[in-house]
């Protein structure tokens, strides 16, 4: 029970554990095809029970657009970074803060210069291009430059010797997950993102039967653009500074080329260090010439979507069918901003259960309304500015990040995997991103992640799953210290919660829901106090 609840201080040491990327258990599982990056949560025996602290010296981030460039070294203390890649010009360390200049390796001009090159051969301007995904991605510049064009980029990496390159993107006010590309599906729905994008990301895509380029086209929009640059891109000019033969980065691209064809992509454009694909907008043309070459069958009966410790495929997922070679797979999207409020085309083909165009626009109702008052509970979420991490931990449609679309903040929408639909497709249609989660387990991020959570019958949805301290101390891994928490729940569900985040360093109140006092479902309004790891100098 709750009175025998003690959350006490972890260890200092532990002031960067990631409970599923914990470098030490990784080291059990195989090298090969880095397995043992991937997830491998401790099980309950293995479970630390206690708070992650904060590094000494530890503060509030420094407000987004500033956050962009620079973060300040007590929140991240790792000064190796900046010796290790110093020549790369991706992160400079400047008395009591590091600075990004928005260098990296293939952006010798910066990450503006970069977008804007690409903007060059794909329209980056019209709208039609808001979703992208950035794999194996650095401290995440092209996402963090990407966001003043009105483009949402997911960014992941795994957690390795690079020390904090997620760490650091989040910092910076970046969306960003530690992941990898190994063994299992990445953490979204088929059809998410307008483009993908590796700039020497050290991914080996022509190797293993094209499984990693595979597992790209499967989370790639109908007629959506997968964009390379670095090795082995422009090997021509490049080979010797790169210190490889010409022999081995041509069967490198021959290999590449080669996958991109048996996928259906079509090479649009290389163009100094860039090379651009696109995959088609519907099956049709590729079914024809799968019976002359193939080469990659379709996947078959395997759903899609579903992508939480699912193995990849070398198989072809499949696009919807259509009845016409110049209609796109699952439904043409509105371009951005439009597309935010228009109903997705997973909701309007009737592919969500239970699920209508008329419940779509009236939750989008219902939490413009909620948001505002949540507004009126939580001063830190009013002040413009002043928050800029925001993770919902059941998204359901993705209305509460909708309500925020004005603010000066992202939202990672998670759709747990216990939901009774999946309608992780359909926030991403909206233009939204997220990824699927079990709250049952640690999310793959670093601790400090998030400025605010919301969780919408998150505590209801697993009281017979799973121990409710133990999702609480998860959330209070990834959330800032005075960052704040708002819970919405039945009053019985609240009450129990309360009586464990008392024992936490939460300071919290249970308030009305938006109606007034005569319904059963509460909000619980939450802030987590402002605490850290003791001084290295105390003993």
């Amino acid at each position: 029970a709750s009175r025998d609840f003690h959350a006490p201080p972890c260890a200092a040491s532990l002031s960067e554990y990631t409970p599923c990327e914990d470098v030490q258990r990784s080291l059990k599982f195989p090298r090969e095809n880095l397995i043992y990056r991937e997830r491998h949560c401790p099980t309950e025996e293995e479970l630390l029970r206690c708070r992650v602290p904060a590094p000494f010296g530890y503060r509030v981030p420094l407000r987004w657009p500033e956050s962009r460039d620079a973060a300040w070294f007590a929140n991240v203390p790792h000064k190796e970074l900046t010796v290790e890649k110093k020549n790369q010009n991706w992160v400079r360390f400047e008395g009591d803060r590091f600075r990004f200049p928005g260098g990296g390796t293939m952006f010798p001009r910066g990450a503006d210069a970069y977008i804007d090159d690409i903007g060059k051969l794909i329209d980056l301007k019209d709208g039609s291009i808001r979703t992208a995904l950035d794999t194996g991605c650095g401290v995440a510049s092209w996402g963090a430059y990407l966001l003043s064009r009105d483009i949402l980029a997911v960014s992941f990496a795994p957690r390795d010797t690079h020390e904090a390159q997620v760490q650091f993107a989040l910092e910076r006010g970046v969306p960003a997950l530690i992941g990898v590309l190994a063994s299992i599906r990445l953490p979204y729905p088929s059809r998410s993102f307008d483009m993908a994008h590796c700039s020497r990301c050290l991914i080996p895509w022509g190797q293993n039967e094209g499984i990693y380029l595979n597992e790209v086209d499967r989370v790639l929009r109908p007629g959506g653009y997968w964009i390379l640059s670095g090795p082995p891109i422009n090997w021509e000019n490049h080979w010797n500074g790169w210190k490889r033969t010409r022999e081995s980065l041509k069967e490198e691209q021959d290999g590449i080329e080669k996958v991109a064809k048996s996928l259906c992509w079509k090479k649009l454009v290389q163009k100094g260090d860039l090379a651009i694909w696109q995959k088609p907008t519907n099956h049709i043309h590729c079914k024809i010439t799968r019976k002359v070459y193939k080469n990659r069958p379709f996947c078959e009966a395997k759903d899609p979507d579903t992508a939480w410790y699912t193995k990849m495929d070398i198989c072809l997922t499949p696009l919807p069918e259509v009845n016409d070679i110049r209609e796109v797979s699952g439904g043409e999207l509105p371009k951005w901003p439009q597309r935010l409020k228009s109903v997705p085309p997973r909701i309007s083909s009737g592919s969500l259960k239970g699920i209508t165009g008329k419940m779509f626009k009236e939750n989008n109702e219902l939490w413009k309304k909620r948001v505002a008052y949540y507004k009126t509970l939580d001063y830190q979420l009013a002040e413009r500015g002043r928050y800029r991490n925001l993770l919902d931990m059941n998204a359901y449609l993705g209305g509460f990040a909708a309500a925020l679309i004005d603010d000066p903040v992202w939202v990672m929408n998670t759709v747990p995997v216990e939901a009774e639909v999946n309608t992780l497709g359909a926030i991403y249609e909206r233009g939204l991103i997220g990824t699927y989660m079990n709250w049952c387990e640690a999310m793959s991020t670093y601790p400090r992640t998030y400025d605010f959570i919301h969780g919408d019958s998150v505590f209801s949805l697993y009281q017979n799953r799973c121990k409710v301290e133990d999702i609480l101390l998860e959330m209070d891994r990834i959330l800032r210290p005075e960052g704040s928490v708002i819970l919405r729940d039945d009053v019985d569900v609240l009450l129990k919660v309360k009586s464990f985040t008392d024992a936490m360093q939460w300071e919290s109140r249970i308030a009305d829901h938006e109606k007034g006092p005569h319904q059963r479902e509460k909000i619980l309004f939450a802030v987590k106090q402002y605490w850290t790891a003791p001084s290295p100098d105390q003993k």
